[in-house]
């Protein structure tokens, strides 16, 4: 593998991570401000959105290829 590719994935999982956590803080704040407990909130959620961001940049990492040779 040439350094481009693992820049773009590198890449890649770094802008998951972002979106993730964007969309994380946001629900959190959604949720604190609804039951007016946004110091607690705004921290779960992101935390749920670093879970989901790096979720999101995993899944796109594999490509269907398969590490093993077919044996069990």
């Amino acid at each position: 593998m040439n350094e481009n590719n693992k820049n773009n994935k590198r890449g890649n999982n770094t802008s998951s991570l972002a979106i993730g956590m964007c969309i994380g803080i946001a629900i959190g704040a959604a949720v604190g401000a609804a039951t007016k407990n946004i110091s607690l909130w705004i921290p779960i959620g992101l935390a749920i959105g670093v879970g989901l961001g790096f979720a999101m940049g995993h899944d796109s990492d594999n490509n269907g290829d398969d590490e093993t040779d077919g044996q069990e």
